[in-house]
């Protein structure tokens, strides 16, 4: 099944749903059906007034003397664009162009725009207006990096075609991109924003659950319906006394009996009530209950209604009393129509249909409180939809356009008073749309009171990247436990990675999608529901009398074979009739079939069964191999499906086609999961599989080897056992797909830890953790982006212990690791509780080094007035210079104020090295600092950009380019060379990390008989407390690929097995254990045991001491409080918190703290008048203290107190509140 696989990713990328649902707002074609085009067409703006034409979205003005009204629609977007500060565009904008220039990547919008005008008999018409800025995805539809328009002169399909790949992946290459980058992400300002998808409750779906109010649980009925963006809640309770109550949001607190409302909604008889809920036998009596008190004029509510009409009148006086009739008619027309349960529609025609829904809504509610029924499960999948890129722009835009029509509306109102022309290019101002746009991106700050939906890109390796694009996060709150909602959900398998999820707070609650998954788009409910009306799918007049049909919560009719409505309508599915996101789920319990269309549905492919046979057959698996098919072919053909989680809760999956013994049946050999073919794979009416592997004997020769064995979703009886599940309450008992490969539940980074099966859960997730922070290859063009930090490993290699999932995602392209000889000893006690104990010879050949590069930012910048900043060497211009350093601080600076590249430059106190980068002056700041120099000639500032403190590197590159206010701006990137040291940190991908506790000289280092020095020790202690024996597998694994050459797999549950990798030590003359004989580098004797070594991928990650060390005596303090500066980048002072207190009193050096805390930090001594308590001043003239109330006689003491302490003093006064210190000598 690898070639599915592999044909998978070779055409989709990891983030293909995101840029997917990004394309699908995008206009295409004539833009009609764009997400876009519906929220400009449906724009309302001074009018209420239901307008049904094709002219597009309305603005009606507010002016007295004349009715106009402008129209919109055809939005259109042009091609990313950079407008320059004199008004030129530039129209093949790049991505890299955006990230050095600090700007954004972004593509006008157009629309056209008509006014029409009482006293003007034609139309004006306006069209292409620019209305503003849309921020383009990279590798999008509208990005010039896509393969459709990157190259002019054809088309390219690097999915099918190897040379349209090479040509591909060169073009970027010159566009200075890395070509293995998915994009997914966008631009703003020049740094890399990525949205992170949200879960979110599903709409249109009731969900029953257990109500806690008065200290009495009752049950609740819950549905959000949404229409055009819109949601509104409606609630169904079952009081204590039986009767059933409904909440709408608009309606405030009022509740309405279900009964009445149904009445009021069409439903006249109670015999159509009763067929409408047609519940359980034993809720009748509540039913009968309900009406009985809504008919009987004497109950509290007095409601006395037993016709259409008589309910009608009591919403009336109940929501609009006192009003005028048609004021009342109109405020219940709009209740019914408009606020409830809208996604049914919003017409006098649909109240039927409502009527029918609610009696659902009731009916479940009844169940539930008569039944042992348990509330529905809030946690199914099949309750979440996910909202990507797309949605989330779409909620952005709809706001940005609204706010922008509003705006419109105002400036035009403005000139129609002023007597002007009225002209859409002069009244319209593009800033409004996209400033709200571009600062919710670069903010994360949503519409909502969202926040963190756009966040910064995570670069510090390929991996981490790869995995922040495909988070989801739920909005639940961090600081309450929500214990189920954090919990492993069986319906997560396939669609969320089990192990990918932060420790802390955000456990759970932030989670990473499998591999292979995909989101459903919308799709139309037309085709959907001329399929079913084919099939013979009616609208009744008696709802109990077949299986009701639900089109995304919209009940849409009645059918009376349902099992015969889902065969048919999987058959056309899988024909292609009807698209394949689309699903169908039969819930025979209570008698509905629920067909999906919406979006935010994920989705994961399996193998499709047809009575009893796999449809895969070999001649698609060589069609995959040689690429004559494609993975949309596959689910053309109805060879794989899609499957979201309601439509799986209808099927039996088996999670293998067989199962793979160890060792061969015929020569006893280790069996490797890539050798083995399926000789009879499609085969009709099979009960085996026909199997042939090549097995390698223990001289060294291979063997084919031929056997069969039984295949695991093979049954007998099948149609005796569909009679059974057509039963009411009917279990699924026949298989119905088939896993592709089970390592699919895994995420990506999960995906790369080697025989993760084999550990416990806790250190996958670790693992998984440290895949994301280790130093790598982050990008290719690494030396052409200007990221503000970024860490590259000078020699990345490959993995020995490979995963298929390597070469998916590209880390075999693009790796974060090396292959390190690992012995497991104890060695002086340098390597207790986690720490390892490194080969300084090793280090020394370059193991573990990397390069940290920073981007410092000059620009030239602009004042009022017309002066601005000068980059240059300060005091080489005519003008003095103000604070200008010595002239050995500036000689490593050329001409323009900029240094050479590989010039060493250093922040550091005791380095002879240069610290200043770039060279610039700045005039006066302030107006009063040249106040009394009028006859002085004119002086500038100096403002050179230093290096940072503590941080030294070489000059590594400059680009010397203009921002968009045609300023001068000068990138200076400057690395840093980190070569292993005390207290960095390293790990493995089973998640045992440890810091470096002792370099060791190779001379002293153990080593084995046969000479092999390892390049890292590890504390055996880490082993078997955390039951990582994955650890030790790769290490084996590891040895016997060094020793034959070749790679191993380590896929999770289809991995080389263990006999297999024994065999291979043993066939290179080591012991199956793995553990050999060392000697004692320091005294040359041979330890009494044998040491476990093999070689296994570390990873070193980016907490490294250099930029963690920390220390000062004296330094920079706080203006205001004069306490020391906070942070190592500002130099400041080490945090001194309870336990640091606690340690010296116990210590008895309590005095230290005085002398730390106090006298060398912020201590100031305070006259204090001891008899009135208030705080002296020294009187110059006097020469004495003076008290404010008894002035110079009075008693003053001198206190020694912080200056913290006499702020707050002081900001007291400020308040009016006297302060009086009382002595403890003068109590």
């Amino acid at each position: 099944m690898r070639e599915i696989i592999e044909t998978f990713f070779r055409e989709r990328s990891l983030v293909n749903h995101q840029i997917a649902s990004y394309d699908d707002c995008l206009p295409k074609g004539d833009g009609r059906d764009c997400r876009f085009e519906k929220i400009v067409r449906n724009i309302r703006i001074g009018t209420d007034e239901l307008v049904e034409d094709d002219e597009g979205g309305l603005v009606k003005l507010d002016v007295l003397d004349n009715e106009i009204s402008v129209r919109m629609k055809n939005l259109t977007l042009g091609p990313p664009t950079i407008r320059e500060a004199n008004g030129a565009n530039n129209e093949d904008a790049t991505p890299l162009e955006c990230r050095l220039r600090k700007l954004t990547y972004s593509s006008p919008i157009f629309l056209d725009f008509t006014i029409h005008r009482e006293d003007h008999p034609t139309p004006i018409k306006e069209d292409r207006v620019q209305v503003g800025n849309l921020p383009i995805m990279v590798r999008s539809e509208r990005c010039n990096l896509n393969q459709a328009h990157i190259d002019q002169n054809r088309n390219l399909n690097p999915g099918m075609s190897e040379e349209d790949r090479e040509v591909y992946m060169s073009l970027l290459k010159k566009k200075g991109e890395d070509p293995f980058d998915p994009g997914g992400y966008f631009i703003i300002n020049g740094t890399e924003r990525v949205l992170i998808s949200m879960e979110d409750l599903a709409p249109n779906r009731v969900t029953v659950e257990m109500n806690k109010r008065y200290t009495r649980m009752t049950e609740v009925a819950k549905i959000f319906s949404q229409r055009d963006g819109v949601r509104k809640p409606l609630t169904v309770e079952k009081r204590k006394d039986g009767m059933l109550m409904v909440k709408i949001s608009s309606a405030g607190a009022q509740v309405i009996p279900a009964v009445l409302l149904m009445r009021a909604l069409g439903i006249n008889s109670d015999e159509e009530i009763f067929a409408s809920i047609a519940a359980h036998k034993d809720s009748f009596k509540y039913v009968v209950a309900n009406i009985n008190h809504v008919r009987d004029p004497e109950t509290k509510d007095a409601y006395g209604v037993e016709t259409h009409e008589e309910a009608l009148a009591w919403l009336e006086k109940k929501f609009a009393a006192g009003q005028q009739k048609e004021y009342r008619e109109q405020r219940v027309n709009n209740l019914m129509d408009k606020e409830l349960l809208p996604h049914l529609g919003d017409q006098p025609e649909h109240r039927m249909k409502k009527a029918v829904f609610l009696g659902r809504i009731v009916r479940q509610v009844l169940e539930m409180a008569i039944t042992d029924r348990k509330p529905n499960d809030k946690d199914h999948y099949a309750n979440k939809r996910v909202r990507l890129a797309g949605d989330l722009i779409e909620d952005l835009f709809r706001v940005s356009m609204t706010q922008l029509a509003r705006d419109l509306k105002y400036q035009l109102e403005r000139h129609h008073n002023r007597k002007r022309e009225l002209k859409i290019n002069s009244c319209l101002r593009p800033d409004v749309l996209t400033s709200k746009i571009m600062h919710a991106l670069a903010t994360g700050n949503w519409v909502g009171g969202r926040t963190g939906v756009s966040q910064l890109l995570d670069r510090t390796t390929y991996i981490s990247a790869l995995s922040h694009m495909r988070r989801v996060t739920s909005p639940l709150v961090r600081s309450q436990p929500h214990f189920e909602a954090r919990d492993l959900h069986p319906t997560q398998w396939g669609r969320l990675c089990p192990n990918e999820t932060p420790e802390g707070q955000n456990c759970g609650l932030v989670k990473n999608a499998a591999q292979m998954i995909d989101v459903s788009e919308a799709v139309s409910e037309v085709d959907v529901k001329e399929l079913l009306m084919e099939a013979g799918v009616v609208e009744p007049e008696d709802w109990s009398a077949g299986s009701r049909i639900h089109v995304n919560g919209d009940i849409f009719g009645l059918h009376k074979n349902p099992h015969h409505l889902v065969t048919r309508f999987k058959r056309r599915r899988r024909n292609g009739r009807i698209r394949p996101e689309v699903s169908i789920r039969h819930d025979s319990v209570n008698r509905d079939i629920y067909i999906n269309t919406d979006k935010g549905r994920i989705l994961r492919p399996l193998l499709v069964l047809d009575n009893g046979n796999l449809v895969l057959a070999k001649e698609h698996i060589e069609a995959l191999k040689n690429r004559e098919m494609t993975f949309k072919d596959l689910v053309n053909e109805g060879v794989v499906e899609w499957i979201d989680a309601e439509e799986e809760e209808d099927l039996l999956i088996a999670p293998r086609a067989y199962d793979l013994p160890t060792l061969s049946p015929k020569h006893q050999r280790p069996i490797n999961p890539a050798k083995v073919t399926w000789l009879n794979l499609g085969e009709f009416d099979i009960s085996e599989a026909k199997l042939e592997v090549e097995v390698q004997l223990s001289n060294g020769d291979k063997k084919i080897e031929k056997f069969s064995l039984p295949l695991n979703y093979y049954q007998e009886d099948i149609d005796k056992k569909r009679r059974r599940e057509r039963k009411p309450h009917g279990e699924v008992l026949v298989y119905t797909h088939v896993e592709i490969d089970p390592q699919l539940i895994l995420g990506v980074c999960a995906s790369l830890v080697p025989y993760p099966e084999h550990n416990s859960t806790p250190r996958v997730t670790g693992g998984t953790a440290m895949v994301k922070q280790s130093l790598g290859l982050p990008a290719s063009n690494h030396r052409v982006r200007p990221d503000t930090r970024m860490h590259v490993l000078d020699y990345p290699q490959r993995s020995i212990v490979q995963t298929q999932s390597m070469e998916t995602t590209q880390f075999v392209n693009r790796p974060g690791g090396q292959n390190y000889i690992v012995a497991i000893l104890s060695h002086h006690g340098y390597n207790m509780q986690d720490a390892v104990i490194m080969n300084r010879a090793s280090v020394e050949r370059a193991l573990g080094r990397s390069s940290f590069i920073r981007t410092y930012n000059a620009e030239r910048k602009r004042f009022p007035g017309g002066q601005e900043e000068e980059i240059q060497i300060p005091g080489t211009g005519q003008d003095e210079v103000k604070g200008r350093k010595d002239s050995n601080d500036y000689t490593h600076l050329e001409y323009d104020g900029l240094p050479h590249p590989e010039t060493m430059l250093s922040g550091k106190r005791d380095d002879d090295d240069p610290a200043v980068l770039v060279g610039k002056t700045s005039p006066p700041r302030f107006l009063e600092e040249g106040h009394g120099a009028f006859m002085m000639g004119q002086y500038r500032q100096e403002s050179s950009m230093h290096v940072r403190h503590g941080e030294s590197g070489n000059v590594d590159h400059l680009f010397v380019t203009e921002s968009l206010d045609a300023g001068r701006l000068v990138r200076i990137t400057l690395r840093q060379h980190r070569i292993p040291e005390l207290g960095d940190k390293f790990s493995s991908r089973h998640g045992q990390k440890g810091v470096v506790g002792r370099l060791v000289n190779q001379e002293d280092m153990p080593f084995t008989v046969d000479g092999v020095v390892p390049d890292l020790i590890i504390n055996p202690h880490a082993i078997p407390s955390r039951m990582t024996v994955a650890h030790i597998l790769e290490m084996i694994g590891g040895k016997t690929g060094a020793m034959e050459g070749r790679f191993i797999d380590a896929s999770a549950f289809s991995g080389e097995k263990e006999t297999a990798l024994r065999e291979g030590l043993l066939r290179n003359g080591f012991q199956h254990t793995g553990r050999e004989k060392m000697i004692n580098g320091e005294t040359g004797d041979e330890y009494p045991s044998n040491v476990f070594v093999g070689c296994i991928y570390y990873q070193k990650l980016h907490h490294m001491v250099s930029s963690k060390i920390h220390a000062r005596s004296r330094g920079r303090v706080q203006i205001l409080t004069r306490q020391p500066t906070e942070g190592r980048a500002r130099q400041g002072g080490l945090r001194f918190g309870e336990m640091e207190r606690d340690c010296l009193i116990a210590h008895g050096a309590s005095m230290v703290i005085k002398d730390r805390l106090l006298d060398e930090s912020d201590g100031v001594t305070l006259a204090v008048c001891s008899e009135s308590g208030h705080v002296a001043y020294w009187d110059h003239r006097r020469r004495c203290y003076v008290s404010p109330v008894h002035g110079e006689s009075a008693e003053v003491h001198l206190v020694e107190t912080s200056y913290a302490f006499k702020l707050l003093l002081d900001e007291m006064k400020s308040l009016g509140v006297a302060m009086r210190l009382q002595l403890e000598d003068r109590k």
